[in-house]
């Protein structure tokens, strides 16, 4: 039997190179895994595979020909170069595995057995190169011993290579990794070499038939591989700078574009989004800022007259189109320091310091005359104005009243007769101090009995019977007594509390309808007017599920009223949150039908089950042929579109007769009820519910006894 010894030297190196592979198959598992596009994943799986299986397969020549016999020994070129592809294979499989997104137990059993079957093939066919003859003799507890050395060092492997590749800054326990990834695959070459016997008369065929020389090999291996593994490893490391560089330029791009996005934001909080004039807020804050200056100022609220009708005929995008022609035209009248605000809707705010009342009124003139010449898309479109104006200090001292003064004076404008300016005076202000003081009893009486809501009842027109009643807010202040219905929505919709007014009486309607079908009035319905306000909103289809839900109501037992007007505002927004409405099985119901500024073709698109006609075709079907003719048309127009038709505002017994002749569906006005509170309205009409049952008992007996 040949004795063999080793060369310490080449001992330590096949070590270090282990050690070497090991690291560098971490790094590129989690190169693999970091890489977003397939393809450089692939480049780097393959990179890493033939970098990993170079370095093993170079431990295991090194550690060859660290083993001295005492005769001479050559390797089979061929064998040798299969042994390097099994490496190869077996590595590319490992960072393959290593790479999926998880890693199961049976899965890293499975891969752990594969790859160590690949590296003790890679060794004994390595081993196979030397060609000894007779061939070399294998212990078989070695050669067992070496198989389950490999299968476990390829799962200790797997399993710290899969858990360190997302590791971020892992160096460290990288290279501890390495060495004990190394040690155990050394401790598998070493094992397979114990497991070998060399008979006593046993050569190497292949140092004497054209073989590879061992020194010529050494050389070559060392070189390849260390070459193979530390370009590898180099390009992977200026990788990782540049992709480090990448990403701190990636930080500092996105930082700049965050801080792009804020000041955008932030501007967009602050400006209007159509006309990018500031809003309500930011015009408040810049008149502050101007009244520092301590220089007498002007503050002009003006609001376009009839603004909706425009609208109307031309279409929201000319309307559009008017507002932006109107902000640049004011904004190139004053100076750059002076501003112009909108203030939302078709009313805008311009604050300008003055010398005194001649240089005031000039300047409005000059705003009014600007608005009066609107052209858009070479059209002249006719638009006037009405403009208000407060002075500073004369009328405040700060941006809120000097604003609220303004309007004031910009709403008596309206009523002088459009087109015109008025100057704030004294003689106004007894109704601003009242509104003010109005709006926070309003805010207090909201869930209180001050707050309640009457009904009108709907008569059905072929039974002459009650099918429901209208809900109207009333308010009883404790020291006005009724505030009229008109002027309680005018100062919820100029203040932000129509929303949470609507909700209260959405409710409140529900739950009397509730009290009334307990008390046997099974066939009521309730309908409900919807503000502007909670029209664009789309918290409506919530609010309205909710309702019917707390009172049990079928949605069929509701009706949401809504004006033409206020679905033109927001036409698109208007339609969508109503179909869902509608989809709950929630009547729709167009108020005042006629006398809006809605198109057919809007109309159309609506989910609408019923047409109020307005009182004031009504009221004049008695004296006017051609208002007969209309209200005939737009019944004929509803029943064609399958509506039901409700007449308002029916007075008098004539009034009935017409509409009933042409064919409404419901009647509704003083000359069948008047407006009462929940309790009079039971009392009063809770008797046709209780005698349309006893007929139809009655009925039913009837029928049983014939």
């Amino acid at each position: 039997m040949l004795v063999g010894s080793y060369n310490p030297l080449f001992v330590v190196l096949s070590i270090l190179v282990a050690i070497l592979a090991s690291f560098t198959a971490l790094d590129m598992a989690s190169r693999v895994s970091a890489s977003q596009p397939r393809r450089t994943a692939a480049r780097w799986l393959l990179a890493g595979g033939v970098a990993m299986g170079a370095g093993i397969w170079s431990m295991h020549f090194v550690g060859m020909l660290a083993f001295r016999l005492p005769i001479p020994l050559g390797y089979d070129l061929w064998l040798t170069l299969q042994s390097l592809l099994v490496a190869v294979a077996a590595s590319l499989f490992a960072l393959w595995l290593v790479s999926r997104p998880t890693l199961p137990h049976l899965r890293l059993a499975l891969g752990a057995l594969l790859m160590g079957l690949g590296i003790a093939w890679m060794h004994y066919v390595g081993m196979a190169a030397l060609r000894m003859q007779p061939s070399i003799d294998y212990d078989r507890f070695w050669f067992a011993l070496s198989i389950v050395i490999a299968v476990c060092a390829s799962w200790s492997a797997l399993y710290i290579a899969f858990r360190l590749r997302t590791v971020e800054h892992a160096q460290a326990p990288r290279l501890i990794a390495a060495v004990v990834m190394g040690l155990a695959i050394v401790g598998m070459h070493y094992t397979g070499m114990a497991a070998a016997r060399f008979p006593a008369d046993a050569v190497c065929a292949a140092a004497t038939s054209g073989g590879v020389p061992t020194e010529w090999l050494a050389a070559c291996v060392v070189l390849l591989t260390v070459g193979v593994m530390g370009i590898v490893l180099t390009i992977s490391l200026l990788e990782q700078r540049m992709q480090a560089r990448l990403l701190h330029l990636r930080n500092s791009m996105l930082a700049a574009s965050l801080d792009d996005a804020r000041k955008e934001l932030f501007h967009a909080s602050q400006h209007d989004s159509l006309t990018r004039l500031p809003n309500r807020q930011l015009s408040h804050e810049r008149i502050e800022q101007l009244l520092l200056d301590g220089q007498a100022l002007a503050v002009m609220s003006i609001d376009l007259d009839g603004f909706h009708h425009i609208n109307g005929a031309f279409g929201a995008p000319i309307g559009d189109a008017v507002l932006v022609d109107i902000a640049e035209r004011l904004r190139s009248l004053l100076p750059a320091d002076d501003l112009v605000g909108r203030l939302g809707g078709d009313q805008f705010v311009i604050a300008t310091p003055v010398k005194d009342a001649k240089q005031v009124e000039a300047y409005a003139e000059r705003i009014i005359l600007a608005v009066n010449s609107v052209r858009v898309n070479g059209r002249d479109m006719r638009i006037t104005g009405s403009l208000g104006i407060a002075l500073s200090p004369e009328h405040g001292g700060s941006a809120p009243p000097l604003v609220a003064l303004a309007e004031t004076a910009m709403r008596y404008a309206k009523q002088a007769g459009h087109n015109t300016h008025t100057m704030f005076a004294e003689w106004m202000s007894e109704n601003v101090e009242q509104d003010r003081q109005l709006l926070e009893d309003l805010r207090k009486a909201i869930g209180t009995p001050q707050l309640s809501l009457h009904y009108q009842p709907r008569v059905d027109a072929q039974t002459g019977r009650i099918s429901g009643a209208e809900a109207q807010l009333r308010w009883r202040h404790p020291e006005h007594g009724y505030v009229p219905s008109e002027r309680i929505i005018r100062l919820a919709e100029q203040n932000g509390l129509m929303q949470q007014l609507g909700d209260w009486a959405l409710n409140e309607a529900c739950r009397q309808l509730r009290s009334w079908q307990d008390a046997g009035n099974q066939e009521w319905r309730v309908s409900v007017m919807l503000s502007e306000r909670q029209l664009g909103s789309q918290q409506l289809l919530d609010e309205v599920r909710a309702a019917l839900q707390r009172h049990e109501l079928a949605p069929s037992q509701l009706i949401l009223e809504i004006s033409e007007n206020a679905v033109m505002r927001d036409t698109d927004n208007a339609i969508s949150v109503l179909r869902n409405v509608a989809a709950l099985g929630v009547g729709i119901s167009i108020n005042d039908f006629g006398t809006g500024s809605a198109s057919l073709l809007h109309l159309k698109r609506l989910p609408t089950t019923e047409i109020k006609i307005s009182r004031a075709f009504v009221l004049a079907l008695e004296d006017s042929d051609e208002d007969v003719v209309i209200v005939s048309a737009m019944i004929a127009l509803g029943h064609a579109l399958s509506l039901s038709v409700v007449a308002s505002g029916v007075e008098t017994a004539g009034q009935r007769a017409y509409v009933e002749r042409l064919g409404c569906d419901h009647l509704q006005g003083n000359l069948l009820g008047r407006p009462v509170s929940a309790e009079s309205f039971m009392r009063l009409h809770g008797g046709d519910a209780r005698q349309a049952a006893l007929e139809a008992r009655l009925a039913s007996f009837q029928s049983n006894a014939e």
